[in-house]
């Protein structure tokens, strides 16, 4: 129990000060250029996902047998 109310007051505390930097334009500026860096990030992740799934779609298709 101990452990978890240390880590909800990390996670209020991060937010905390998560919005006193935002408060400041050059705090402000390098949350943005993080926001942007990671939904470059999470994009390009989820663009190989989607390659990847439709490779093995295709693979299994290729594999499984059909009914004539």
């Amino acid at each position: 129990m101990k452990k978890l109310v240390w880590f909800v007051l990390g996670i209020a505390g991060g937010f905390i000060l998560a919005h006193m930097v935002d408060k400041d334009p050059r705090g402000h500026e390098v949350l943005t250029d993080l926001d942007a860096r990671i939904t470059e990030f999470t994009d390009r992740m989820g663009d190989a996902y989607r390659e990847q799934e439709a490779r093995l779609s295709e693979v299994v298709a290729a594999v499984t047998p059909t009914a004539d």
